[in-house]
């Protein structure tokens, strides 16, 4: 597994880049920042890296080619400033990219082509198949037909979605904040930076402030979202500042710069990785501390039992968290019983269920089969 000193030995590396990042406080793109991105990507592709650059900015790009100062508000003016946008900044990157010789290729991509498993299988093809080809996959949200996406304006996460489809080795996050801290450094100046995180709780998900800046769309709470899915991944994230050159090579080089996440010994199989990150989340439930302790040292499955609450309208086969009595998720599952039902017979003996409902199609509202654990 890869430490902090040993970064220098990854292979596979995705590299996520923010709107604050790729422009200036007038929201005009920093063409001398991309240009520095741009070397020093290519540079480590002919180290024989495989690189994947997921850059945000096309709504910000757009904004600046249509004379807008602030950002849109409505869904349609969103999706109109990123349609313009996108090819504003895929034009940029092609260009720089082919002064030191790389070939780029424009990747799309929505919360559909996760939530589908099918879809989530071919993006890996694609994306592993680009790679071997010596290309670097430039991935962005369908910002322009993507309603959702746009309400969610992630591309931390879709980041971390992207290193786990491909088995990366490393995901590098530059933003506009050293990494995490304490507090908000902006508010306290006596707050202190964190520089490594082996497990997300529910003190370090508290630390996630407040969203991102007035072109950006993600805060720290996206990054440690991103973290999360990282992690269980089997992938090193690093969130560091992207206004810092040369910070990338820095951080190959083992520098004490920024937040590293650790991962998990245990990378999760492909499936699970998938039922936990790439699926759509439908609702959640709580349980009880014996319940907790079941699934987590003894790897039982979910049963009525130990449910104490109910969130949300899932249906049966939707993905569902699971949260202690403290609030923090512990794992995700297919849900075997909609929501109504579920909260039917929670807290109730698993042989009570077919007096409830009228029939017991399962033993257990979610099987381990189906479970991920995220701790």
């Amino acid at each position: 597994m890869l430490t902090r000193e040993t970064l220098g030995t990854a292979q596979r590396i995705v590299v996520k880049v923010g709107t604050s990042t790729l422009t200036h406080g007038t929201g005009k793109l920093n063409y001398l920042r991309i240009e520095k991105l741009v070397r020093d990507l290519s540079d480590l592709v002919n180290q024989g890296k495989e690189i994947v650059l997921v850059s945000s900015g096309a709504v910000g790009a757009g904004m600046d080619r249509l004379g807008l100062t602030e950002k849109p508000r409505t869904i349609p003016e969103k999706q109109a400033a990123a349609a313009v946008g996108q090819g504003i900044l895929m034009h940029t990157y092609e260009k720089f990219f082919a002064e030191y010789g790389q070939i780029v290729a424009q990747v799309l991509l929505t919360r559909e082509d996760s939530v589908n498993r099918k879809r989530y299988a071919n993006s890996r093809n694609t994306l592993l198949t680009l790679l071997r080809m010596g290309v670097i996959p430039v991935i962005n949200e369908n910002d322009a037909v993507a309603v959702d996406e746009l309400k969610i304006g992630d591309n931390d996460t879709l980041s971390a979605i992207v290193a786990s489809i491909i088995d990366a080795d490393l995901l590098i996050i530059l933003s506009d904040v050293d990494g995490v801290y304490t507090e908000n450094p902006q508010k306290n100046f006596q707050a202190q930076l964190i520089t490594e995180i082996r497990d997300i709780t529910p003190e370090i998900e508290s630390l996630s402030g407040e969203p991102g800046s007035l072109r950006g769309t993600g805060g720290m709470y996206t990054k440690i979202q991103a973290g999360k899915i990282a992690i269980n991944s089997g992938t090193v994230m690093v969130i560091a500042s992207g206004a810092k050159d040369g910070l990338i090579r820095d951080i190959l080089q083992g520098a004490q710069v920024g937040t590293i996440f650790l991962p998990k010994e245990n990378r999760l199989h492909f499936r699970k990785r998938w039922l936990a990150f790439g699926s759509r989340i439908y609702g959640a439930v709580t349980i009880d501390k014996g319940c907790e302790r079941a699934l987590l040292e003894d790897g039982s499955s979910l049963l009525a039992a130990g449910i104490t609450a109910v969130e949300g309208c899932f249906k049966q086969g939707n993905t569902i968290r699971i949260k202690t009595l403290a609030g923090r998720e512990i794992a995700r599952g297919l849900a075997n019983y909609s929501a109504e039902d579920t909260k039917k017979v929670m807290g109730r003996h698993t042989s009570e269920i077919t007096y409830i409902l009228g029939s017991k199609p399962y033993d257990e509202v979610i099987h381990r089969d189906n479970m991920v654990l995220l701790i």
